[in-house]
């Protein structure tokens, strides 16, 4: 069971008329899945695998008061879930004997989020897994340059005969 040491020094520091219901329900959550941790969030106990599960309300002191966070996204049929929406959905329980009474439906409820948070998980490390798809591009060998090795150039230079100076003569 992963009992978190933060939840245990919530729990002593925390009255209600029903901490023992609460602690029922803890433990079965927590014993339902071994995936299944806890710890504080919003203030109160919070159930996690794979995303948020549920959380106490800590606040209502007639009832245990469970929110299942995305509760209408869970699969299967959860008759013990109140709520209407696309989203949250809840659980009360009203004493330990209700909490007892409320195992079968707790288990089935972390059964079905392990269930398709762990069926996520392990497509997204699949995905994650997988190597990028190679394109099958046909490559061409490198063109040769086909390049006539002409012989250096010789530079010819042409010798210009030297001028000829024109003296003019002059009469005797």
């Amino acid at each position: 069971m992963n009992k978190s040491r933060e939840v245990d020094q919530w729990f002593d520091a925390y009255e209600h008329p029903a901490k023992d219901a609460m602690q029922h329900v803890r433990e079965t959550i927590l014993a339902a899945d071994p995936r299944m941790s806890e710890c504080i969030k919003w203030k109160s106990p919070t159930f996690v695998f794979e995303g948020n599960l549920a959380s106490f309300n800590p606040n209502t002191k007639k009832h245990v008061s469970l929110m299942f966070h995305t509760g209408a996204k869970i699969p299967g049929a959860h008759p013990r879930l109140e709520g209407g929406g696309n989203t949250a959905r809840y659980m009360r329980i009203a004493d330990l004997a209700e909490a007892r009474a409320a195992e079968a439906a707790l288990r089935a409820l972390v059964a079905a989020w392990c269930a398709m948070k762990g069926d996520d998980a392990g497509a997204k490390k699949s995905a994650a897994k997988k190597p990028a798809a190679k394109k099958s591009v046909a490559k061409k060998p490198a063109a040769k340059k086909s390049v006539a090795k002409k012989p250096a150039a010789k530079k010819s230079v042409a010798k210009k005969p030297a001028a000829k100076k024109s003296v003019a003569k002059k009469p005797a």
